[in-house]
């Protein structure tokens, strides 16, 4: 695996002093994409607090440094609406750099790891087309396209919509 090349690398729960570097790989990421419109984390002003995010009962945020970078994230998130005993998988992002390594599947895995411990049975997300390398990873974990979103998460600028069990 390419993640031998990261020795330093560290996956932790985020604190607050990441919320403006994660804020900016987020934003950098859907810009880069052209996944910059109204009704995506684009312009949610939680976007630029995510630890405080975090802090509600029933999620967690993952983030990834190396050398004290942070490199990007994945969280799960009891979203709004949604069925019981569903989460969410949510602000899934990384620096250009970190693409490819096999970092985002370690993000994901513990992700999905602490929603089956924490006594979820279903994993949600929502995404877009213009982040289609994201969508063939969460195929290849199990993820199933809906029909329609679930829940009430306010981004209606999602049009993919993916359920898995756990």
């Amino acid at each position: 695996m390419y993640l031998r090349r990261m020795p330093s690398l560290q996956i932790r729960t985020i604190e607050q002093p990441d919320n403006a570097a994660l804020a900016v790989i987020i934003r950098q990421t859907l810009t880069e994409f052209g996944a910059n419109h109204p009704g995506t984390v684009f312009y949610d002003s939680t976007t630029d607090a995510l630890y405080e995010l975090f802090q509600t009962p029933g999620s967690i945020y993952f983030v990834a440094t190396q050398d004290d970078q942070l490199l990007g994230g994945a969280g799960i998130f009891p979203s709004d609406g949604l069925p019981a005993g569903t989460c969410e998988l949510v602000k899934m992002y990384l620096l250009p750099q970190a693409r490819g390594l096999g970092l985002g599947k370690l993000l994901i895995d513990r992700a999905l790891e602490w929603a089956r411990q924490a006594g979820y049975q279903q994993v949600y997300l929502e995404t877009m087309p213009e982040l289609r390398k994201a969508v063939r990873v969460y195929e290849k974990f199990g993820f199933q396209y809906l029909d329609g979103p679930l829940g009430n998460t306010g981004h209606f600028g999602c049009d993919i919509w993916m359920l898995r069990s756990l």
